[in-house]
């Protein structure tokens, strides 16, 4: 990054060309764990010119991973007068990125006009929400450094003011928060900090956060973001937004970008400025059938001495999984299902003894795996392309180009040096339904005139319903966009990497104990197929599932391990109540094999009970693991074994089901005992059961519906009620 200062002293900074750049300097900051936020920084980027801004773009990584020395000792020594006098380490590092002398303009509230060194910064945080209200890998950091500075000790009680409901997905700008008090038993994980009201106060700001209502924890990263920047003193510029994957999220962001966005941002800093014509142009009006600017430039390679690896501190956080993931070999694996099943579920065990240092993992852990795509889908898009896929290349960032921001430290997707086929293979998603905005991106590259109009068609707002049936519910993939229903697309080898989603890992809860099996990774998976609808006929597999479903023993597949949120009580006295069906049986079956372990070896009336409740459809057809659970039943383990077989009797029946009639055991375990609840599952189970729990809370507990609510909040904070959910 830049420097700002010198010698702990600022200095003097050239303006911007206040005629071409009205609106001033804008930064866009993104959290993205699957690259979806960052390509929507980079769409507001690619559009901020013809608003009148600057833009540049940070991976929230950068803004924790600052070197800049300078900049970092003038903020903290209150370059600004008195007004921060008392900022700490983590204040200072936070505003050397978001109050860098670089990009700040002077506040136009000045009358006069004069540069009185009160100069204001502009950001746009894209926000997307992990898991269960997580932030994602390259947020983590810097969330944790905004709960301390905001005073937010719990995350997951950020409450969205009237506005946020409906289509429209907008936050009226008077967020506000409610904070739930957190007793000292229930825990010392969430910290109350006295906030930070005024180190930010000269930070102008807005939020579009991504999530999935299915979950319960909505967006909490962005809510949480929004509140945190007011709470510090930042002044909110533009309602914020929330985007919904369950439903539209480009929809949204669409809305939130046009409705509410660029309207504040024009009437707050352009003010009156005559912008040219670009802003206002239609989708595809004018487009040029010349080759839009690329960050990357491919180098292909002739000797060996050019195949150094490029540096890992130029790969995007979001890719470091690329980095970080090893090559091991599956030593067992088996069906799990009944033969009279039409469907399956795999067992496998992969051997780690030889990257005990990377691949050391904890019960329940999450087992990271980088699927390939189909050698025959990589074959059939070089065809297409005309790429040699035994080429080698480097990717290097294309400096010449004004795409993101030059200054970051994390510019390439993927590392290289590799072979076309290693790029196509491993970090193109070939397969997967592109989204609309990846179809815009597409257009330019096709040659003829009907296939562009097509893919422009599908990408606009107008086309939504068209993108949906001939796209997602055709399981429709980029592979079959540019070998069969746009043919005529032409795309260089750095373009396409550009312009191709990234193929993302797939995350498994390791179905092992660490204790047990310390030098293998066990994981239960169940394997996707549904015919296409596409009108090309055949089956479409799941990536990861079809990918595992077809190795054998003694092939290798490419992990690493990811913590997870499942952690045993360390008092071992304490009971642990578990929903685990179908395939979410497997964080259950690691843990009671570390329960099985210790009874063992520290005897068994010093561990507590331990109740599952495990749902399947027959049980002769997908009862998986069962000789392995009634053995547990057998030693004393597994206190409680609860069945729930949705398809043996006239009315399905699951395991929320049979949680209401172990009401009043469910309370005593829960309040009386501290048991901890693990639920793995379908995000629809893990809501019935969040559900169910609340029922019993509020009988059983004598407090209304909202008050047990906060109850499990309160587990949950302190790590026992942990959901791991999937939709």
């Amino acid at each position: 990054m830049a420097n700002g200062a010198t010698n702990g002293h600022v200095e003097k900074v050239k303006e911007l060309d206040r005629t071409k750049y009205p609106g001033g300097h804008l930064t866009i900051y993104y959290g993205s764990q699957t690259g979806t936020a960052q390509m929507f920084a980079k769409q507001i980027a690619s559009e901020s010119e013809s608003r009148g801004f600057c833009a540049r773009i940070v991976d929230l990584q950068d803004v924790v991973d600052n070197d800049d020395v300078d900049s970092i000792e003038a903020e903290s020594k209150a370059v600004d007068g008195s007004e921060y006098a008392t900022i700490d380490e983590d204040g200072a590092l936070i505003r050397a990125t978001l109050a860098h002398p670089h990009y700040r303009d002077l506040d136009d509230d000045d009358e006069n006009g004069h540069d009185n060194g009160k100069r204001r910064s502009k950001a746009l945080f894209f926000m997307a929400t992990y898991g269960e209200g997580e932030p994602t890998d390259n947020a983590q950091q810097f969330v944790e450094m905004m709960k301390s500075k905001s005073g937010i000790s719990n995350i997951y009680k950020i409450e969205t003011p009237p506005g946020s409901n409906g289509k429209e997905s907008l936050v009226s700008p008077a967020s506000t928060m409610s904070l739930e008090d957190i007793t000292e038993e229930d825990t010392a994980a969430a910290p109350y900090s006295p906030r930070d009201a005024t180190f930010l106060r000269d930070l102008d700001y807005a939020v579009f956060g991504l999530g999935n209502k299915q979950y319960e924890h909505y967006n909490n990263m962005s809510r949480f973001m929004d509140a945190a920047l007011e709470q510090c003193g930042a002044k909110r510029v533009a309602a914020i937004g929330l985007g919904d994957d369950d439903d539209d999220l480009e929809g949204d962001f669409e809305t939130w970008k046009d409705d509410v966005l660029w309207p504040s941002l024009t009437e707050t800093y352009v003010k009156g400025a005559v912008m040219g014509a670009a802003a206002n142009k239609k989708e595809g009006e004018g487009m040029a059938l010349s080759l839009p600017p690329c960050p990357y430039l491919v180098e292909y390679l002739k000797t060996d001495d050019d195949k150094t690896a490029i540096s890992k501190s130029l790969i995007q956080t979001s890719s470091k999984h690329y980095s970080q993931a090893v090559d091991c070999p599956i030593v067992a694996r088996r069906e799990l299902r009944d033969p009279s099943d039409p469907g399956s579920t795999v067992h496998m065990e992969i051997d780690i003894s030889n990257h005990m240092d990377t691949c050391r993992y904890q019960t329940a852990d999450n087992l990271g795996i980088l699927p390939k795509n189909d050698s025959s889908v990589v074959e059939s898009v070089a065809k297409a392309l005309n790429y040699d896929l035994d080429r080698q290349f480097h990717l290097l960032p294309n400096t010449a180009t004004d795409q993101g921001d030059a200054s970051s430290k994390h510019t390439l997707p993927f590392p290289t040096p590799c072979t076309v086929r290693e790029c196509l293979e491993r970090y193109c998603d070939l397969t997967g339904p592109p989204r609309r905005s990846d179809l815009k991106q597409f257009a330019p590259y096709a040659r003829d005139e009907m296939d562009r109009k097509a893919l422009l068609r599908m990408s606009s707002k107008e086309g939504k319903a068209e993108y949906k049936e001939k796209i997602v519910e055709a399981h429709v993939g980029v592979a079959d966009i540019v070998t069969r229903l746009c043919p005529s697309i032409a795309c260089p080898l750095e373009h396409f990497v550009m312009v191709c989603p990234r193929l993302q890992p797939r995350y498994y809860t390791i179905s092992s104990s660490s204790t047990v099996f310390p030098e293998t990774i066990h994981i239960t998976l169940a394997v996707l197929e549904t015919e296409k609808k596409d009108g090309g006929g055949g089956v479409f597999k799941g990536l990861c599932s079809g990918y595992l479903a077809g190795m054998t023993i003694g092939d290798t597949v490419r992990v690493f391990v990811r913590e997870s949120t499942f952690r045993l009580p360390k008092q071992v006295e304490r009971p642990v109540l578990m929903f685990g069906p179908g395939t979410g049986i497997a964080p259950m079956r690691a843990i009671l094999q570390e329960r099985s372990h210790g009874r063992k070896n520290m005897g068994a009336e010093q561990h507590g009970a331990s109740i599952l409740y495990f749902g399947c459809k027959q049980r002769s057809m997908d009862y998986i693991y069962r000789d392995e659970l009634e053995s547990f039943c057998e030693e004393g383990t597994l206190t409680e074994l609860h069945l729930a077989f949705s398809r043996e009797q006239a009315q399905k029946v699951y395991v929320q089901h049979l949680l209401v009639k172990r009401a009043k055991e469910t309370w005593k375990l829960i309040h009386e005992d501290k048991a901890s609840i693990f639920v793995c599952g379908a995000v629809k189970m893990g809501a019935d059961v969040d559900h169910t729990l609340q029922d019993i809370i509020s009988e059983h507990g004598g407090m209304t519906r909202e008050k047990a609510k906060a109850y499990l909040d309160k587990m949950a904070v302190a790590g026992r009620f942990v959901q791991e959910l999937w939709s």
